[in-house]
């Protein structure tokens, strides 16, 4: 289609590539799952489910048969819910009491989750994939992250103000999101950084070690910047190496300015 001017427009183009997972999908689980509370398994199994309740990552179902029932305390009350049926229970190990937190689904579920427990994520003070701990939520099996070196020369500005440029770059490529571009601390004025206390995780990066602020002029922009100095083992290319929001900051790639992404954030 073209304009009255006769120049075509053209829809918006995605930068990366969008997850295709349907709400409301199943699929097996090949991994052991297990969740610790107050220094207790709670369930132990080798037979669960991935279950997409929004597109972007999955949720793990757990089988009743693996779960410790004697832990879960019966609340009482049956939940309706675009799947079908389930009761809900409260989670108790010694002193630790989570109510509201587990869902057990019944013979009217959707197909494959009949018998099966839903757990909510901060119920547990941990979860493993095998025995490797597992943050935030499960890893999504469509899901690749890939950590690449390059040689494109990369710079980072705020407000016109350069914080970092760097020819030797580590891209980011994960699906679903912008690609973040990890600098080396070298590469960074980190001068202009301020430490904060922030901390986050991903579930296939790890657990952030840094976080800084940028005060440029009277503004102070907060935890744009952030590393891992000890990521998972398939992320071992960033250790300690420093990323920037690109919702947040004007990236360029080859002196060529990114359009800022909108998206939910994923350090």
């Amino acid at each position: 289609m073209s304009s009255r001017t006769g120049v075509a427009t053209r829809k918006p183009v995605s930068l990366y590539p969008r997850e295709i997972v349907p709400i409301d999908h199943v699929e097996p689980c090949a991994r052991r799952i297990r969740g610790l509370l107050n220094g207790e398994w709670v369930f132990d199994t080798n037979h669960a489910r991935y279950v997409w309740e929004w597109p972007h990552y999955p949720h793990y179902y757990v089988p009743l048969d693996d779960v410790r029932q004697e832990l879960l305390v019966d609340e009482h009350d049956v939940e309706q819910y675009s799947g079908g049926t389930a009761r809900q229970y409260g989670l108790r190990v010694r002193k630790s009491y989570r109510p509201g937190t587990v869902r057990v689904h019944t013979e009217k579920s959707v197909e494959g989750l009949a018998d099966m427990v839903r757990f909510e994520w901060n119920a547990l003070d941990a979860w493993f994939e095998e025995d490797e701990e597992v943050f935030v939520h499960p890893r999504d099996p469509y899901t690749r992250v890939d950590a690449l070196r390059s040689t494109r020369r990369i710079r980072i500005e705020i407000d016109g103000e350069v914080l970092a440029e760097s020819h030797s770059p580590v891209l980011v490529f994960e699906t679903g999101l912008p690609t973040r571009y990890y600098l080396n601390r070298t590469e960074v004025d980190l001068g202009r950084l301020i430490p904060t206390d922030t901390e986050t995780a991903c579930p296939y990066k790890g657990r952030t070690s840094n976080y800084w602020s940028v005060r440029i002029g009277d503004n102070m922009h907060d935890d744009v910047a952030w590393a891992y100095d000890f990521p998972s083992h398939l992320m071992q290319p960033i250790s300690g190496m420093v990323a920037f929001f690109n919702e947040r900051t004007d990236v360029f790639v080859d002196g060529e300015l990114l359009p800022r992404p909108h998206t939910r954030w994923s350090r």
